[in-house]
């Protein structure tokens, strides 16, 4: 997912930003009608990357110490990261929380064309409004403070959720909205020293670079046959969720020795839940 440059001195640097934009004006995929500050791929520098086939741990439902064996935790922006460990902040990027809808400006939330705003049925979650360039970048003004609280507490990567919520809005948005939305993200959290992931949505997986993605967190690609693509696109950068024991099986049965794998309940429940599961096996 990085996508490394180096910096060239005189007629070389000219000949390299005239090649750079040729190549720009004449791209046909991927939102080539942006505006040139979405158009330019962002640059990771120097960001530490999660290691691969890891002992991972999802705790976005709450932080509780991580098991023996655990290299990888993923936790809620809310909370502090695990000591010693390689860290994912979890950010809902695209979507409003149920109980922070009032927080946002109102031309921010995506509505249908009665004025109703669009919303996650799942989860009850309000779609933020990613259309237009504008839009865009205020959206990613806040998000963008949510990773500056990643980055300060000490995080080593973000996950910023929902990128596939353009397929949830009745046609309203679209895969090149979202990708050019997550390329604002991804361009502060290589500022900020923060990897960032794609979260779910294989269908945009090789957009990888150009989105400037660095590695994927993959839920149900198990059970839904799609382990194999991510690790493709992500050279098997990929922490995987599962949250049924035959999800786990076929998971582990194919990429167990490559990547990632735990298995949840649902709701990502701390230990002390009756509803807590957790098992790698």
């Amino acid at each position: 997912m990085p996508a490394m440059r180096g910096a060239r001195a005189g007629l070389v640097r000219a000949a390299a930003a005239l090649i750079a934009l040729a190549a720009l004006a004449s791209c046909t995929s991927d939102g080539d009608d942006r505006a040139p500050d979405e158009a330019r791929t962002p640059s990771p520098g120097a960001v530490r990357l999660p290691p691969v086939h890891a002992g991972f741990d999802y705790q976005i439902g709450g932080a509780y110490p991580p098991p023996s064996g655990v290299r990888v935790v993923a936790r809620d922006r809310g909370a502090e990261p695990a000591r010693g460990l390689y860290n994912i902040c979890y950010v809902n990027a695209f979507q409003a929380q149920p109980d922070e809808q009032d927080a946002w400006p109102d031309d921010l939330l995506l509505r249908d064309e009665d004025g109703e705003v669009v919303i996650d049925r799942d989860w009850d979650e309000p779609l933020l409004d990613i259309g237009t360039l504008d839009r865009r970048k205020r959206v990613a003004a806040r998000v963008n403070a949510w990773i500056d609280g990643c980055a300060d507490k000490g995080y080593d990567a973000v996950e910023p959720d929902n990128y596939d919520s353009y397929t949830r809005s009745r046609g309203l948005l679209s895969a090149d909205d979202a990708t050019s939305f997550v390329r604002l993200l991804s361009a502060h959290a290589h500022a900020r020293g923060l990897a960032i992931a794609q979260k779910n949505t294989v269908e945009l997986a090789d957009r990888r670079t150009r989105a400037g993605l660095d590695f994927a967190v993959a839920e149900e690609c198990g059970a839904y046959d799609e382990c194999g693509a991510y690790a493709e696109a992500f050279d098997d950068r990929v922490v995987v969720v599962e949250y049924t024991d035959s999800g786990l099986r076929k998971a582990r049965s194919g990429f167990g020795d490559r990547l990632s794998i735990v298995r949840r309940d649902v709701m990502v429940s701390t230990p002390d839940s009756a509803d807590y599961v957790r098992r790698t096996r």
